[in-house]
């Protein structure tokens, strides 16, 4: 347990954004993905993911840990299937934030989303690094409760917001956390892919990317970094992470990449040559490989509604 307590402590928590919102058509999403993690909160409706498309009951909280590629459906009976690009592309088709706190779980087909950054060290995004599927959390009010109470912070302009909602936004990961410990669930992942937390040249090497991800990264740098040999790094770090480091890698420089179209006005030229891509054409096939959408969509989806 005191180990669990440290990977806690280690923890930088970022939070995202949070709403709540109603469908206004039933949608499968075949191929949902994104970096964030997300929480949705299910309040009246229909919602299963999935490749036997598990259902999520009202009232329990479905987790997608960031990084994580699944079929989603919205809605019940005469759900259309979407690309994830569609989705992104036209979510103001099928999503409308809802405003209104007292006609929460009133609505049909409405619930809750909440979306975080939980890394290690500030390095490693904690969830996706465990290699955890998405599952449902139900039984724990508590969480529910801290759900509903960000997202009800976020419709007000009051003092003390920002400090409300990372305090709310801690106690998420933390309530996280123990419902998969208390429930022993993934006992094998999380004995396997948290060791690295104990390896100092790792965490070394974390940081060192996380610093320079825009610079040359290739195993001979980090073997310098780590103090081992060129040909045994990426031996290392796969062992103790389960990828190997060029994909890890790719896959920082690209969650940069969607931090910096959510945020930042930069160009995709200069969005890709800051996180390593000297060559354009080749940072957006890249991305669209990844995420299944282009950049340019990318940076649309957070005009549009902010959904």
């Amino acid at each position: 347990m005191e180990d669990y307590n440290k990977i806690i402590e280690s923890l930088g928590i970022k939070f995202l954004k949070a709403k709540n919102i109603k469908l206004l058509q039933p949608i499968h999403v075949r191929n949902y993905y994104d970096v964030e993690n997300t929480l949705v909160l299910l309040h009246q409706g229909s919602l299963s993911f999935g490749p036997d498309q598990t259902k999520v009951n009202e009232g329990d909280i479905l987790f997608i840990p960031g990084g994580k590629l699944l079929g989603i459906t919205y809605g019940g009976v005469g759900a259309s299937t979407i690309t994830n690009e569609e989705f992104v592309s036209n979510k103001e088709k099928y999503f409308a934030a809802n405003r209104e706190i007292s006609r929460i779980g009133t609505l049909t087909d409405s619930f809750s989303q909440v979306s975080f950054e939980a890394k290690v060290f500030d390095s490693v995004n904690f969830f996706a690094s465990l290699d955890i599927p998405p599952f449902v959390i139900n039984g724990v009010p508590e969480l529910t409760r801290t759900i509903q109470e960000l997202v009800a912070e976020q419709l007000q302009e009051a003092p003390g917001k920002e400090r409300i909602t990372q305090l709310k936004t801690d106690e998420i990961v933390v309530e996280i956390v123990r419902y998969i410990l208390r429930n022993r669930m993934f006992v094998e992942k999380l004995a396997t892919n948290s060791t690295y937390f104990k390896d100092p040249r790792l965490i070394d090497i974390f940081n060192h990317i996380k610093i320079n991800l825009g610079g040359d990264l290739s195993n001979k740098i980090l073997a310098n970094v780590a103090n081992v040999s060129e040909d045994y790094v990426g031996q290392y770090f796969k062992m103790l992470t389960g990828i190997n480091p060029q994909d890890y890698i790719e896959y920082q420089r690209m969650e940069q990449a969607v931090k910096l179209l959510r945020t930042s006005k930069k160009s995709i030229r200069e969005i890709g040559h800051e996180v390593g891509y000297k060559d354009t054409a080749y940072f957006c096939r890249r991305f669209k490989m990844m995420f299944g959408i282009p950049a340019g969509k990318m940076r649309r989806r957070e005009t549009l509604m902010n959904i």
